[in-house]
């Protein structure tokens, strides 16, 4: 069962879900990714990711040092 290894991590399974868990992680990477971009005074992300160099590689790695 899909909710059993939210119990196992020592959550409340009826409280959580797999959507609320992966819009979670994103609002977290989507917080990172504003702040880099503010530090770097860049009023559009396009501009920050071409300034960074960032491709879909590094984007993903990223994605998993970023623990929920």
């Amino acid at each position: 069962m899909r909710k059993d290894w939210f119990a196992a991590i020592g959550l409340e399974p009826s409280a959580y879900g797999t959507h609320s868990m992966h819009r979670t992680k994103a609002a977290q990477v989507y917080k990172t990714t504003c702040a880099v971009q503010l530090l770097l005074g860049h009023t559009k992300m396009d501009n920050t990711v071409r300034y960074l160099g960032v491709e879909l590689e590094d984007a993903r790695a990223i994605l998993e040092g970023i623990t929920v």
